[in-house]
Formats: C-alpha cells, structure tokens, sequence
C-alpha cells in the first residue's frame, strides 16, 4: 500500500538509502534537509535509481515556521526522523549547538505532527545511549548513559518520546538504535559523503585507500579485544534502511526501542586487512593514543528486530567494504567532485 512519507535529513547518508528505498517499494516520499551537510546530488541520484521522482523541500527544522506549509502540501501520514548533527567530537567542542539543534529540530517537528494528526514515527536514534556497555550483546533494556553531548541528544529525544507516547495514546513511535552504518549503494552512485574530516572508521580508511589521506590514526591497540583494536557492530547501510521500512510496517502504538545491529564484531585492523584485500590498495597506518571516550566493543542483541521487525542484518563485512569501496572509486571526492573515469 503506497503511502506518503516525510524523511528528515533524507539527503544525507542514511536517509538517501532509505529514501531509495521507500520509492523502490512504492511510497510517496517527502525529503527535507537543510543540506547543511548533505548535497543535493544525493536526491538527484536516488530519483536516477528508482526512475521516479520525489519532494525535495530545503528547509531547516531549528525554524518551526517552515513546518506548517509542509504538513498542508502534503498528505503526510508517518515521519522517518533523520536530521540533525551527529559529529561525536564536534558535540564535545560545541554542546550548546548540538542541543539546540538536535532537540530543537525535534520537538519542532514532533510538535507540528501533533497539530497535523500524524502520529506515526521513526527516530534515527543510536548505540550510543549506551555508553560503556556492561554486557555484551547489548539488549535493549541495558542501562543507557551516553558519554558524549550528541549521545545525551539521542537520550533525550528517546525521553521525549516516551513522555509523548505516554501522554497521548495515538503516537506509535519506533526508537531505532543503530550500531555502526557503513557501506553504499551497491550501484556506487550514493554513499557515505562526510564534509571536511571523516568521523567514521570507514570512510576514512576509504579516503586513505584512495590517496586523499596519507595514513589512518589507529586510536589504541591496548584493548581487550583480539587484536587491541576496538571492536564495534557494523552494519550495511541498505540492511539499516530496509530496518526503518520494516519499522514502519510494524508500527504499534506506544513508543519502543529497537536495536539495529547484526550482533557481529570487527575491529578497526579487520576492516582495515578487508579494505586492502578487496581494494588491492595499501592502508598504511599509524597507533596512536586511545581516544577519550572510546570503548573497547560495542556489539549489538539484534533479537527484538529479528522477531518484531521480521528484519534481519544479512549483508557481511565483505560486501559492505566492496560497496563502500565501489562508491569510493568512483566518487573519489564525493558527490562535489567529478566522478571518476571509467
């Protein structure tokens, strides 16, 4: 059944895959995003690849008058929540920022779906609430205490969101924790496409296979791990969409946290040896401190998913560095760049 569906931050990463996704399965999909970090050729490149097309709206949701004409334009019936600033470190150096605009984008948004009527919604939420995981896999109901200003962020909206639900039994609200997205569009046409400096592993070491960096900073090789490198839950972006789609489906009212995750760890030197292997480039690399903060493994309970969702991680660590590495290739400066030759 097509339904129309407003992606927040559905530009970027995450939301560009489960955009592509949604149109591939027949829905109407609203984008909003105030392309802050984001380019406009991710939304040109999904509408390519499903041969339809889609509502493009630039817009920054910090601004509550930019939500009113877009709930009226549109026959809105759920929200996928994406936007918002997501850099761990930068939260650190700014954490009145990353309050203001994570929570305030959000309840200004959750605020306007109230006065539309629209009460169906899935929030980008993340592994992080965690914090230092005291058991390993981590269930949902493992005690949260994120260590970072963007982790609080997701906390809280988490907190808002059961407040909301509580308060109003016609919200259905799916929490969905994400452990570690990495990978693109087996195409190559959309991926992972930070501004400036990567914050995550993969795309650095992407970068660094490429020969836009000269080498990648390993944060500690003293861990409890296998090789004392830190081990964290990586999942393909496609999987991670389709598990925003399967939220939807199963929606119920209420507000619940889910787990995204495949339950399967690789360390920082394991998707490095893959990158190499599958890339035939070296990935030179240098140890350096730990990072404050950092933990030694994070590994996802995918159960909840698995038996609420009918969803299922199934994409392994080998198809998701050829992916990344095929979106690399051919976007070797990402999507402001010239595609590469060939």
């Amino acid at each position: 059944m097509s339904r129309t569906i407003l992606v927040t931050g559905g530009a970027g990463y995450i939301g560009s895959h489960t955009a592509l996704a949604l149109l591939e399965q027949g829905h109407q999909v609203v984008v909003v995003d105030d392309l802050s970090n984001s380019s406009v050729k991710s939304i040109e490149a999904v509408q390519r690849l499903a041969d339809r097309g889609m509502t493009f709206i630039q817009a920054d949701l910090t601004d509550a008058s930019t939500l009113d004409p877009i709930f009226e334009s549109h026959p809105i019936e759920a929200v996928i929540h994406f936007a918002g600033l997501k850099a761990v470190g930068e939260s650190v150096e700014q954490p009145l920022r990353y309050y203001q605009v994570n929570l305030g984008s959000t309840m200004n948004l959750l605020d306007a779906m109230q006065r539309h009527s629209v009460w169906e919604f899935v929030f980008s939420s993340s592994a992080t609430v965690y914090g230092d995981p005291k058991v390993l896999p981590i269930p949902e109901d493992a005690s949260t205490g994120a260590t970072n200003p963007y982790g609080r962020t997701k906390l809280m909206i988490e907190e808002i969101c059961r407040d909301l639900a509580a308060s109003d039994k016609r919200w259905q609200i799916s929490l969905l924790r994400y452990f570690n997205p990495v990978g693109a569009h087996a195409s190559g046409e959309i991926g992972e496409d930070p501004t400036g400096h990567p914050n995550n592993l993969v795309p650095y070491v992407m970068q660094v296979a490429v020969g836009r960096r000269e080498f990648l900073s390993v944060y500690g090789d003293d861990y409890d791990t296998p090789d004392g490198t830190g081990v964290r839950d990586y999942i393909h972006v496609l999987d991670l969409a389709l598990g925003h789609l399967a939220a939807l489906d199963h929606i119920e009212p209420g507000c619940e946290a889910i787990n995204l995750g495949t339950g399967t760890g690789a360390s920082v030197l394991d998707i490095v040896q893959a990158t190499e292997r599958i890339s035939g480039k070296t990935v030179p690399y240098k140890v350096v401190g730990r990072r404050s903060g950092d933990i030694a493994t994070s590994l996802a309970d995918p159960s909840r998913a698995n038996d609420k969702l009918e969803w299922r991680a199934d994409r392994g660590l080998d198809v998701m560095i050829t992916d990344a590495w095929r979106w690399q290739e051919k976007h070797p400066h990402g999507f402001n760049g010239e595609p590469a030759e060939g």
